[in-house]
């Protein structure tokens, strides 16, 4: 016979919260980026998931809609059932993010928030999971090693163009239209298409005739971004604390052939 849980014990967890629990909502695909329901503060809207900001944006016009002037703000930020408290957000305009957008964009949630999770992202059907992070053992096999350069998580690719190659740490870039994407004006739109690059390799696995964007910063060391028409092919978990990167093929997609 099961027996009845003390009240006492019911105000405790409820006290403590309980054990973390993972968080989950959908996404969906807009403009090449992927686009999340979220909460910064009380402006709460449609926000670009970027892994490849190393910083949390709110837009300009709906920070002063919620009447904030300041250009620096703490406050908690609310994605997948998780609730982030007093994180650092910068006020930018954004218009030029939200190019092509269908409805307005609020913000962009950046690396400084996911990496204070495991991320799961799947793109068929979209949908983001956090998970809170915790020490583990070894981690599984078949992950790719993860380095933390100016903010973002990268991992190691190489791209030609057929002339001229570049090899090294690329950022998960999961907000702009394209294959790759390669350091441009800081204000150009991420979803014009300057291009097509002659081959990428990833994790063993060479794509030719890639689509490139030239847009926006990247950090300092961080030679280029993997696009989300590449990162669509996989499931993606990504563990900041393990520094690990597991993806999972979809499905072959054309252009796809095994690398050495």
């Amino acid at each position: 016979m099961r027996r009845p849980v003390p009240l006492l014990a019911l105000s405790l967890l409820a006290a403590s919260g309980g054990p973390a629990l993972a968080g989950q909502t959908a996404c969906w695909f807009e403009n090449g980026a992927v686009v999340v329901p979220a909460a910064i503060g009380e402006v709460a809207g449609d926000y670009v998931l970027d892994l490849s900001a190393p910083h949390t944006l709110l837009h300009e016009t709906a920070a002063q809609r919620a009447g904030f002037a300041e250009t620096s703000l703490s406050l908690p930020v609310r994605l997948a059932g998780q609730r982030t408290a007093a994180a650092p957000v910068a006020v930018q305009d954004l218009d030029y993010r939200g190019v092509g957008f269908v409805t307005p964009i609020a913000g962009v949630i950046g690396a400084d928030i996911l990496d204070r999770y495991v991320v799961t992202l799947d793109f068929a059907p979209c949908r983001l999971t956090l998970e809170p992070l915790k020490r583990r053992g070894e981690p599984p096999p078949g992950a790719l090693a993860v380095a933390m350069v100016g903010g973002v998580p990268t991992v190691l690719a190489a791209a030609s163009n057929g002339l001229r190659g570049v090899s090294g740490p690329f950022a998960l870039d999961t907000a702009s239209r394209g294959g790759v994407r390669a350091r441009g004006a800081a204000d150009a739109p991420r979803q014009k298409p300057a291009g097509t690059l002659r081959g990428l390799s990833l994790d063993g696995v060479l794509r030719q005739d890639v689509p490139a964007v030239v847009a926006g910063a990247l950090p300092d060391g961080v030679v280029g971004a993997i696009g989300v028409e590449v990162l669509a092919a996989y499931r993606l978990r990504l563990d900041p604390e393990a520094l690990r990167l597991w993806l999972t093929p979809q499905e072959k997609g054309p252009g796809v052939s095994a690398g050495p």
